[in-house]
């Protein structure tokens, strides 16, 4: 697969730029259609060599043509068939290569035609990383520097002691010309890799695209970073799977907040904390931001004061919204909401049904539950069993609908929707809340595995693992080294739910393997696993209303 730009991480010194024009018969592009191929191969500001053919179309000349490239029918009638010269070319330019940047003026025509005719041909096109001088030196000069953007007109502007002629290993060299003096000019703006050039004609301030410097001799791992004002203050805080890429990507156009626009204007320095593994880097993001409260972070800030919605006792059982939720009640919650008014749909559907317990799509109702029955049938309903009110809501939905109350059915709909939705994250919350100890396991893409630590719902520790070592030694050290965590007396005490819904996406889907679980002092192996079940009837069967979610 052809490397992207962003991928290919190589210094412009290092690249290889093969530079290519054409002459044609003016026709659209195809098989029959190039007349001559001329191109330079070119590393780190010097020639390697040329190459330059004429080209026997297999078609007429017109003569307006003849008169702008001097290429007559004649010259060409014993010229390689464009089979033949394609074929020449291709093995010649070498542009599967890593490295190697197809380079060309006006390259949607070039390119084109090469691309048309290596089509037509049956021949195999390597889709090479394709720069366009004609684009690049229109962020290079402007108007003011130059009448317009001609090969010709910037070939003299530059100085290039080729002249343009219209013929295609002249052009060439004046495209080569081009190109150095244009990478010089945008140099100072911080196009210094070959990544950079499929953002160098973007429309990014000076000023902005300059500070892409603040990446350089940042790693390729994963991590967090943080963009620090004069200051020092913490301005704003991400996670990335390459910091160095991710940290250049906001000095592009790529780059479209407003607020992180603003804010890269006032950025004088980035400082980054490498991670072994990018679960490992989002959690730190995560930490950062509650503690460091960025200005420009929008999400993650204030997790502990998202609610839950449990079952408060008294004379009265009722259902009441806390943001200090005991940990031992957390298999008896639902949560945490996002909103105060999500919250409040959730509580009414809940509500609704252990009041009502059946609806007859006119008004009527049965007796609500009473006493212990009410009770039970809350527990229930908030410790995982969503079907308790999943399903009475669901009928009375439908018989809304078909009585055509279509605005109360979309409330009730709206409402089971928020109850659903926070069962769904208190399930996948449970597991890891209540296990005082687990190992989990993810197989890298490139070989070897990832290992996390997850102890009380909080991350204690990060591992990776090389292609083809054994794992356990890996496993017994990160054990032994992980971070110590005791029980927390209520949920997000010692750690952030979000943190915990994150672990649980990790650890819990497709693909992770559980490799250890732990008790905690004294206490039982089977209740650990235990939590790590769901019910039946739990919110994950009702994956068609939940997703209509947001």
């Amino acid at each position: 697969m052809q490397p992207a730009f962003e991928q290919m991480g190589l210094a412009l010194s290092e690249a290889v730029f093969v530079v290519v024009d054409l002459e044609t018969t003016g026709g659209a592009p195809g098989a029959h259609a190039i007349t001559e191929i001329g191109a330079v191969r070119v590393r780190g500001g010097q020639v390697d060599s040329d190459m330059s053919t004429l080209v026997n179309p297999g078609a007429v000349i017109p003569a307006q043509i003849t008169v702008l490239t001097g290429i007559t029918n004649a010259m060409v009638a014993g010229a390689p068939v464009v089979t033949e010269a394609l074929e020449r070319f291709l093995a010649w330019a070498r542009l599967d290569e890593p490295g190697t940047v197809l380079v060309a003026h006006n390259a949607r025509f070039d390119v084109g035609h090469l691309t048309a005719a290596a089509r037509t041909l049956g021949l195999d096109w390597p889709e090479p990383v394709v720069l366009d001088t004609l684009a690049l030196a229109r962020r290079a000069w402007s108007r003011t520097d130059v009448p317009n953007h001609t090969l010709a007109t910037l070939a003299s502007f530059v100085g290039s002691p080729t002249r343009p002629t219209h013929r295609a290993l002249d052009d060439a060299r004046a495209t080569v010309d081009v190109l150095h003096a244009a990478l010089e000019a945008l140099a100072p703006l911080g196009v210094t890799h070959v990544e950079d050039l499929a953002t160098a004609t973007d429309p990014v301030p000076p000023r902005r695209r300059a500070k892409s410097r603040l990446a350089q001799g940042l790693p390729s791992t994963p991590g967090v970073y943080e963009f620090l004002s004069a200051t020092g203050e913490v301005l704003y805080v991400g996670s990335a799977v390459d910091l160095r890429r991710r940290v250049r990507s906001y000095f592009t156009a790529a780059e479209k907040r407003s607020r992180v626009a603003q804010m890269l204007d006032t950025t004088v320095d980035v400082r980054v904390i490498p991670t072994p593994t990018q679960i490992e880097a989002r959690v730190r993001e995560l930490r950062l931001i509650a503690e460091l409260d960025p200005p420009v972070n929008r999400r993650s800030r204030s997790p502990q004061r998202r609610p839950w919605l449990r079952l408060a006792a008294g004379a009265e059982p009722h259902l009441a919204s806390t943001t200090r939720l005991p940990t031992e009640e957390v298999g008896c919650a639902v949560g945490p909401f996002s909103s105060r008014s999500a919250l409040l749909d959730a509580q009414r559907a809940a509500e609704s049904v252990l009041r009502l317990r059946s609806w007859d799509g006119h008004g009527a109702a049965d007796p609500a539950p009473q006493g212990d029955q009410r009770v039970a049938l809350a527990r229930r309903a908030l410790s995982g069993e969503c079907d308790v009110v999943a399903v009475p809501l669901l009928e009375r939905v439908a018989s809304l609908a078909a009585a055509e109350r279509f605005e109360e059915a979309g409330l009730w709909t709206t409402r089971l929707r928020s109850f659903l939705a926070a069962s769904r994250r208190a399930e996948a919350a449970r597991p890891l809340l209540a296990c005082p100890h687990l190992v989990a396991a993810r197989r890298r893409e490139g070989g070897g595995w990832e290992l996390v630590v997850v102890r009380w719902g909080r991350l204690a520790g990060s591992a990776v693992t090389p292609p083809g070592a054994d794992p356990r030694p890996a496993v017994e050290a990160l054990r032994a080294t992980a971070q110590v965590v005791g029980r927390p007396d209520r949920v997000g005490e010692t750690t952030s739910t979000e943190e915990t819904l994150l672990l649980a996406e990790w650890v819990l889907e497709t693909g992770a393997r559980i490799v250890e679980v732990g008790a905690a002092d004294g206490g039982a192996l089977g209740e650990v696993y235990a939590a790590l079940t769901w019910p039946v009837g739990a919110a994950a069967r009702h994956q068609r209303v939940l997703r209509a979610e947001g």
